[in-house]
């Protein structure tokens, strides 16, 4: 198992308010692409999985029409 920071974004939808809720927490995951259906698991889910040059995974999730982002960073 690896150790993971994660740092989930929830992206408010009204045009004028540009806040975003944003979660912190330490996981040990085997694999976070797991973790994300898990989460969502029951729910119409869409996401795009991207890797950086860091090898942070970033998750760019629609469910119920709300925007979210998980980005998970191995510590």
């Amino acid at each position: 198992m690896k150790e993971y920071e994660l740092i989930w974004e929830i992206f408010n939808k009204c045009p004028r308010n540009q806040m975003r809720d944003v979660f912190v927490e330490e996981l040990e995951l085997e694999d976070p692409e797991e973790y994300i259906r898990n989460k969502f698991k029951g729910k119409e889910v869409s996401y795009e999985k991207t890797v950086l040059e860091d090898g942070t995974i970033i998750f760019d999730i629609t469910t119920s029409q709300i925007k979210q982002r998980c980005s998970f960073t191995e510590i």
